[in-house]
């Protein structure tokens, strides 16, 4: 695991030093099936990362966003989970959100995984029993106990009327990256994230041990575990917060059926 994190983490930041070249020298930008935005930068990374993960890895299976899923991956002890820019939107922008996120999965959890913030040099990272850093110092999540002024990670629309139990009163930011939401819970720089709604395996694959690592909970909104490198790839939805808030926000998550919820 030490050294398929040594791997992942001079990968990432290989690939994010070639995404800030690309940003700066101009991008072609166009739309995905469904509308979200893909740009060339986003499959030069990708083409880097493969190269580069798979020519040390030959036997890794390989699962990318900006990839054709192949199905072999399936078959593999280990693969690779890769989101070449997750947060494509801030990147497109300008804002500093957004991040290369990459991790190595066996037997469906995550076992190192390595969350790049080029744009604000910032690495985080964890490989299973080794703990969890961010620019090589140890990061804990918080110790917050109540939801009332905490700082949470999410959509501010999805806390509107509607819920049967209201929430607090709290600090509510976005952050476009799903990785990078997870990896500032890991760092105590927020108290929660929570997304209602289809989850990929690339979104949250590197975020699952570094949170995991750093103390946080990870769950879907019915508290049940995220497991990664099945047939369709995703989870249903994502929590990712300090110990003591997870029971308070399941409180209000675990009921709602996510046909009609997807924030």
């Amino acid at each position: 695991m030490t050294a398929d994190l040594d791997l992942l983490r001079d990968a990432a930041q290989e690939a994010g030093r070639l995404a800030l070249k690309l940003q700066e020298s101009g991008l072609q930008i166009w739309r995905k099936e469904g509308g979200s935005p893909v740009t060339s930068a986003d499959i030069a990374v990708d083409a880097l990362l493969k190269r580069r993960l798979r020519a040390a890895r030959p036997d890794y299976g390989w699962l990318s966003e900006e990839t054709t899923d192949d199905p072999d991956r399936l078959a593999r002890d280990k693969v690779f989970m890769v989101d070449p820019i997750d947060g494509t939107r801030a990147y497109i922008s300008g804002r500093p959100w957004w991040v290369v996120s990459v991790a190595v999965s066996e037997a469906g959890r995550s076992t190192a995984g390595v969350i790049y913030n080029a744009a604000l040099e910032e690495t985080y990272e964890a490989a299973e029993g080794k703990g969890a850093f961010m620019n090589g110092r140890p990061i804990h999540c918080s110790m917050v106990t109540e939801l009332e002024t905490c700082a949470m990670l999410a959509d501010p629309a999805l806390f509107a009327a509607g819920w049967d139990e209201p929430w607090p009163e709290m600090r509510i930011e976005r952050r476009n990256a799903i990785a990078y939401r997870m990896a500032l819970v890991a760092a105590g720089s927020f108290d929660a994230a929570v997304a209602m709604g289809d989850k990929n395996d690339w979104d949250i694959a590197a975020g699952l041990v570094i949170a995991a690592e750093a103390g946080a909970v990870s769950t879907d909104h019915r508290g049940r575990n995220l497991p990664l490198n099945s047939s369709a790839a995703k989870n249903p939805s994502l929590i990712c917060t300090a110990p003591a808030l997870h029971p308070l926000i399941l409180a209000r998550t675990a009921p709602i059926d996510l046909d009609e919820t997807t924030v």
